[in-house]
């Protein structure tokens, strides 16, 4: 063998950087010069360009349309024009994962084909510059897909007003991330076969691989925290979210460190004719270290986060991080699992990982939550199996769940079981899948699923659980004893829809609210801070009368509801406060076919500025009232009176005959003093004891949140009685519950451009873009096919 000179040889530190870095320039003309690096950039930026301009286009058109803005443009617009994770053209960045192989699949596959590969191995090159040139040259190739999606990013961040640029840089370094992983994922697979092909599929092959590895050993602790941080998918869109979190970070490195290292010990086996025993040793011992350092960087104490978003999208508000900081101590949730349960899907040990994620915004800032699951069976109402299995009891039907989906039965216990071993009560919750939620301390409560088809808790439910834990829960006493409604029954008139329904999301039990049935035979007990009188049908006696008032005298707040031939019953009650229910009912007008009985009212600014639930959500923008009563103010009684809910001057007035309104249409009579106006729905009253503010709301219709009511929506009116209910509660509980887990509003809301400069904008994206990249392909495949 011919001996190779000294002075060929790298004898400094600078000299192997200029070797790494030559190999990565060879590559990059080899790349350049041939016309499938063109052809993927020209199709990448057609692909881009397209989703782009019909993201764009379409919130221009709303713009115009409804001659507004639209609020965070720039996470649609990132999202579901540039990075395309909502695209009918599909994810640009989903894409790649079919760019890359083909681009990849020739850096070491042609060289060991052609035996340019001995070559190499024949030079003072050494292994491990050869796999950082040719891997240097794709991040070049990498930093020429970025700057494409950077010449969209500028163009939007020029016509979107306060475009959030520390999001779309988050964006494009993960952009960036993916491009290299892919990248390494790709050399590994080239240095592995010499036709390219076969390179091409393989690393199509481990991607996938790297995609669904998370599925892989999902009921063993250990390999589920490590099979689910192998995987890749959604790493990227954390970053797209605008999320910088230091474990996806340090994922994208360790496997590009890997699938790099890996490339190198197969060169050094081939170039050192190493048996395959010490390479595997070799392979092994690289993906242990990369497996342990990837588990370590996944434990919740040693992760960090920056969010780029103008609101902090990404991380609890400030209201529920102030809710962490009180929760002392460790906490466990411990999630039950009935397997015979509708919901159960959800957390099943193959599923478990994503239903952690659910926390995940809340472990960020109390790491020493701890998850557990428990899996029983019980029969839980499940319609559908008691349909596929009739007249089978649950231990039959479980018999068969378990061999349908391939488990053991004897992994679930009873339910009777799990409430002695864990004193829970989960017949009362129905047996559906709930968490328990317990300081280590000792106090504990319910952290429950709700109603298809978005089960899960959001923050504020969360927060609301957590902040049970940490103070006493605002106690509503809901008055009987004098045909009042009731919050435990079913039927339309009762409210256990917005009170004690465990299954309905915005229902007071899931916010924070605790209750109980309260008689005026005896005083209102000391802890009830909220009294709901619904409807009283007879009156109080005196001694009933005097325990009220010794309720409102210590500054207890009242939740007053009225109804429709209630008045003689319950204006005793509220005339101490300076108002009265008017004599009759109000009526209403319309031409939608709705009952002149059915009454839309409107929040008033005072009551918005008070309670925020009160606030129109969409285009519901009031409360529907089937009967009501109005309300006027007759004296001065010390209270500061506040209209909550006022209805239309114009087609509103007091009807004060008898009218059926089924079969008659009510006429004005102004002789009788019937006329239009606004009229009071609901009002608020306060008044300072003993350095409290006592809170009292008196609404003239008791229909509005009952069960029937609360979720009646009449075609063609802009009605949502949820806010009624959610923001009455709001106030009167000192605005303590629900939890407040509103964002100030993103003020990247307008698009500075017309529809004639959007059609130049796509020509250029669509059509000149694109064609400048063509024409410099040709010309270089020319230049080098000159010479």
């Amino acid at each position: 063998m011919k001996k190779v000179s000294n002075n060929l040889l790298p004898n400094s530190h600078w000299e192997e950087k200029q070797i790494v870095w030559r190999i990565a320039l060879t590559e990059l003309q080899s790349l350049f010069y041939s016309p499938i690096a063109w052809v993927i950039l020209i199709a990448f930026t057609l692909q881009l360009a397209l989703t782009y301009t019909g993201q764009l286009g379409g919130l221009i058109q709303g713009q115009i349309d409804t001659g507004v803005g639209q609020s965070e443009l720039t996470s649609r617009i990132l999202g579901q024009g540039v990075f395309g994770l909502v695209s009918v053209y599909g994810g640009v960045l989903d894409n790649l994962f079919l760019y890359i192989p083909l681009i990849t699949m020739g850096l070491l596959s042609n060289e060991l084909q052609s035996g340019s590969i001995k070559l190499l191995y024949s030079s003072p090159v050494k292994n491990y510059q050869i796999i950082l040139g040719k891997f240097l040259s794709m991040m070049i190739y990498g930093l020429v897909l970025l700057f494409i999606i950077f010449v969209f990013v500028i163009w939007t961040g020029f016509v979107v007003k306060d475009f959030g640029w520390a999001h779309a840089l988050t964006a494009m370094v993960g952009a960036y991330l993916l491009i290299c992983t892919f990248s390494a994922i790709g050399l590994f697979m080239s240095s592995v076969t010499s036709y390219q092909e076969i390179a091409a599929i393989s690393t199509l092959a481990a991607l996938t691989f790297f995609t669904l590895v998370n599925k892989v050993g999902q009921d063993i602790d250990f390999i589920r925290d490590v099979t689910y941080w192998f995987s890749i998918a959604g790493r990227a869109e954390s970053f797209v979210r605008g999320m910088l979190c230091s474990e996806d970070v340090i994922y994208f490195v360790v496997i590009i460190l890997l699938f790099l290292s890996l490339s190198i010990i197969k060169l050094n086996a081939v170039r050192q004719q190493n048996s395959w025993k010490a390479s595997l040793w070799k392979y092994i011992a690289v993906i242990v270290l990369s497996s342990g350092v990837g588990y370590l960087s996944s434990r919740p104490q040693l992760m960090s986060y920056y969010d780029a978003t103008q609101t902090k999208t990404n991380t609890i508000t400030l209201n529920s991080q102030e809710i962490l900081k009180n929760l002392k101590g460790g906490l466990t949730i411990t999630t039950f699992v009935n397997i015979l349960d509708d919901i159960s899907v959800a957390g099943m040990p193959q599923n478990r990982k994503g239903d952690m994620e659910n926390f995940r915004q809340f472990i960020r800032f109390k790491p020493d939550i701890r998850m557990k699951y428990v899996y029983y069976y019980a029969d839980g109402g499940n319609l559908e199996l008691k349909k596929k299995y009739p007249g089978l009891n649950a231990r039959k039907i479980l018999e068969k769940v378990c061999l349908v989906e391939d488990l053991d039965p004897n992994d679930y216990s009873t339910a009777e079981e799990v409430e002695r071993k864990y004193h829970v009560d989960l017949k009362s919750e129905y047996y559906r899948m709930v968490r328990l939620v317990e300081r280590d301390s000792g106090e504990r409560t319910y952290l429950r699923m709700f109603d298809m088809p978005d089960p899960q808790p959001r923050e504020t439910e969360i927060s609301a659980a957590f902040k049970r834990l940490t103070m006493k829960s605002p106690v509503v006493g809901f008055l009987q004893g004098h045909g009042e409604r009731k919050f435990n029954q079913q039927g339309d008139l009762s409210y256990r829809r917005i009170s004690t329904d465990k299954v309905y999301r915005y229902s007071l039990i899931n916010n924070g609210f605790d209750f109980q049935l309260v008689y005026l035979d005896k005083e209102i007990p000391k802890d009830v801070d909220l009294l709901v009188i619904a409807e009283m049908r007879t009156s109080l006696s005196s001694d009933e009368q005097k325990r009220l008032n010794t309720f409102i005298a210590r500054g207890g707040n009242l939740f007053i509801l009225g109804d429709i031939r209630r008045q003689k019953v319950m204006n005793p009650v509220i005339e101490q406060f300076g108002v009265q229910f008017r004599p009759g009912q109000l009526v209403q007008l319309s031409e939608n076919g709705i009952p002149p009985n059915f009454i839309v009212s409107f929040p008033t600014d005072e009551a918005i500025a008070l309670s925020y639930p009160y606030k129109p959500f969409g285009s519901k923008r009031g409360i529907g009232m089937s009967g009501s009563l109005g309300i006027k103010f007759i004296a001065d009684s010390g209270y500061k009176t506040i209209p909550f809910y006022l209805t239309d001057n114009k087609t509103v007035w007091n009807e004060l005959k008898p009218v059926n309104y089924e079969d008659e249409t009510p006429v004005i009579d102004s002789v009788a003093g019937e006329r239009t106006g606004l009229y009071a729905t609901v009002v608020g009253l306060t008044r300072m004891v003993k350095g409290t503010q006592q809170r009292i709301l008196i609404s003239g219709d008791a229909d509005c949140i009952s069960n029937g009511g609360i979720n009646f929506y009449p075609k063609g009116l802009p009605i949502f009685n949820d806010r009624l209910a959610n923001g009455s509660f709001f106030w009167l509980s000192g605005n303590k519950m629900p939890v407040d887990t509103r964002r100030p509003k993103t003020t990247d809301n307008d698009i500075h451009l017309g529809t004639t400069g959007f059609n130049i904008t796509k020509i250029f994206l669509v059509w000149v873009l694109p064609g400048l990249m063509l024409v410099a392909g040709i010309v270089i495949f020319l230049k080098r096919r000159g010479r």
